[in-house]
């Protein structure tokens, strides 16, 4: 990963040299997403466009650092002898001529093609997994904010404390890469961020959803919408179905389920019928779950085997771990202030977690390791400072050892094997050392 953003950085005293740029995000990429924009800068500043791309990726790497601290490590602006150091308005003021777009597109087009990078070594029986679920993360409270994005209201008539950004993700299950995502207001259902991504999931693959998203009108969609576009969903315990082949009182039968009417008059698309696979598993606990899925060949895919895919879906669960605690240092809340730089910032940071990710996938293919056996917490601390020591060294002719090096360690740091799961998942609410602010909906 950045061999040779690693070269730009280590030699940010002399004019930027563009082509210089690593193999997993080229400078023409960057390009075409400030170009596709018109974002582009016809004046000589010290943060043009394309440094402006790089900052937001920089700032996700170093969230426990201020932009001003980033810029002066890194050393991402263009040098001038006369003002050696950039100042806080101006870093500002080049964040808002770049806007949100140029990170957006870059996101698409970049988990696009490194999702589709050794797919081959990540299979299920020809199928690439994939998982998509929702989360949440905060942002400052101010008026601009608070209006865009919303924030969540209680029974009990009261309102969070924070504007929250909702946002739904498409997780690649073996490496964690991050394929597509769509986020915005809070008061907007999952299931809509959800309609906006079913048509982006590749041909040839298996997508494990959490229960909340059973809907005829996404799932049907997703086998509809292209080749080879299967699902797994847990059934919800109010799914009514009729039994069409096999046994209900077995552990794997087809059952056909009525379309709603509400639904079909708001998709017209939508049949009256639509059937699946249901599979029942019981867990250590000796819990029983019902699963449905689109894979219909019993002899190519056996219950188990589904069943094991649908596990893996917790996989997702640790990559918002990894972005919310690892990498946003726990904070929770964004550093972006308004609108578009919450935009802005969210774009940057699903990039600089691809960039990690794609690394450990490299090197996990070089000694034979899943990529997700390699601890994210010591790669992603190992890159921080290869940067930092990059950037302070400005040694050319060290770089390609180091990252060397970066690469080696990367597979030495693999994850502990842990147990499974003995107890239900629960969330245990938090001691508070101070009194919350309550807000409330007017009368």
């Amino acid at each position: 990963m950045l061999d040779d953003t690693l070269h730009f950085l280590a030699n940010h005293l002399e004019a930027p040299d563009w082509r210089r740029l690593g193999e997993h995000l080229p400078v023409e990429w960057i390009e075409q997403a400030v170009q596709r924009t018109d974002a582009t800068s016809i004046r000589h500043r010290r943060l043009p466009a394309e440094q402006v791309v790089w900052l937001m990726v920089a700032l996700a790497l170093y969230r426990h650092k201020s932009i001003s601290e980033v810029l002066d490590d890194l050393g991402l602006a263009v040098p001038d002898a006369q003002t050696p150091f950039v100042s806080k308005s101006a870093a500002a003021q080049a964040r808002q001529r770049l806007g949100s777009d140029p990170l957006k597109w870059l996101f698409d087009h970049s988990a696009q093609h490194w999702c589709g990078q050794d797919r081959r070594a990540y299979v299920f029986k020809g199928l690439v997994l994939f998982a998509m679920d929702g989360t949440t993360l905060r942002t400052h409270d101010n008026a601009e904010t608070r209006e865009h994005f919303g924030a969540q209201n209680y029974s009990s008539g009261a309102i969070a404390s924070y504007p929250q950004v909702r946002g739904v993700t498409v997780t690649a299950l073996s490496t964690h890469l991050v394929h597509s995502a769509a986020f915005g207001p809070y008061g907007t259902n999952e299931m809509l961020y959800a309609k906006k991504l079913i048509d982006g999931i590749p041909n040839d693959s298996l997508t494990v959803f959490d229960r909340g998203f059973l809907s005829a009108e996404i799932l049907c969609a997703l086998t509809r919408g292209g080749s080879e576009r299967h699902f797994v969903i847990p059934a919800k315990s109010n799914t009514r179905w009729e039994v069409i082949e096999g046994d209900e009182h077995g552990d794997d039968f087809t059952v056909r389920m009525r379309v709603s009417p509400q639904a079909r008059a708001k998709c017209a698309e939508l049949p009256e019928y639509w059937e699946a696979r249901a599979i029942t598993v019981v867990d250590e606990q000796g819990r029983k779950r019902v699963l449905l899925t689109s894979l219909r060949e019993r002899r190519r895919y056996k219950p188990l085997d589904i069943a094991n895919c649908y596990t893996r879906r917790w996989g997702i669960e640790t990559s918002y771990r990894e972005l919310k605690q690892t990498m946003l240092g726990s904070t929770l809340t964004l550093r972006s202030k308004t609108v578009e730089g919450v935009y802005q910032e969210i774009w940057g940071t699903l990039i600089a977690y691809n960039l990690i990710r794609l690394e450990i996938a490299k090197a996990a293919l070089v000694v034979k390791c899943e990529p997700t056996e390699v601890s994210f917490i010591r790669a992603f601390h190992l890159i921080q400072f290869e940067l930092h020591w990059a950037a302070v060294t400005r040694s050319y002719g060290k770089l390609p050892a180091s990252m060397k090096h970066l690469r080696e360690r990367l597979v030495s740091l693999l994850n502990d094997e842990r147990p499974d799961r003995k107890f239900d998942r629960a969330v245990k609410a938090k001691p508070k050392r101070y009194a919350t602010r309550v807000l409330r909906k007017p009368a």
